[in-house]
């Protein structure tokens, strides 16, 4: 889908962007491509539309049809949309060492548990959101993996690794039927 700023001045193909994704988000809700043509396929989108929220059935988007179609797509794109990053911060230079007690090694400590069940190699700390010796371990089995200096301890190269390994993790386990 191309970026909401390409669709500036381009009402008909920003209507028939928004009719696209809530359908995506709802089975009963017509398709349309985005061409920039307010033709059959897009007045009959617009007249389900219309019919199933409630407001008077034209095919025509008046200010009314348009308020509401952005309202639902807006929450349609939650539920369609890519998800939202999470990034902790960290300055440039900032090492959280063994004992350090940090915010982001709650998070940190749930990715090496994932990671963990995954990586025979590596302990599962505790959540505790303290850098205690459980979690230094685990960091230096991690970093270890990742062909890392094995500190054990949390700095910017080694949460870029975490970031881009849990994702592989998170995939489901194949059910293994012989």
């Amino acid at each position: 889908m191309r970026p909401e700023e390409s669709f500036i001045g381009q009402p008909v193909r920003s209507l028939q962007t928004m009719l696209r994704v809530i359908a995506e988000s709802d089975e009963l809700q017509p398709s349309v491509i985005p061409d920039g043509i307010y033709g059959p396929q897009t007045m009959t989108a617009v007249s389900t539309f219309q019919r199933r929220n409630g407001l008077p059935i034209t095919g025509i988007t008046n200010q009314e049809t348009w308020e509401q179609i952005v309202a639902v797509y807006e929450s349609a794109l939650v539920a369609v949309g890519p998800v939202e990053p999470l990034e902790i911060i960290l300055d440039p230079n900032q090492v959280i060492r063994q004992g350090e007690a940090n915010p982001n090694l709650y998070l940190v400590q749930a990715i090496l548990i994932v990671l963990a069940d995954m990586y025979e190699s590596i302990s599962a700390p505790a959540v505790t959101g303290i850098l205690d010796i459980p979690t230094a371990n685990a960091l230096t089995e991690f970093q270890s993996l990742a062909l890392l200096p094995a500190t054990g301890e949390l700095d910017r190269e080694t949460w870029r690794h975490l970031a881009r390994h849990y994702p592989m993790a998170t995939i489901p386990k194949k059910q293994n039927n012989l």
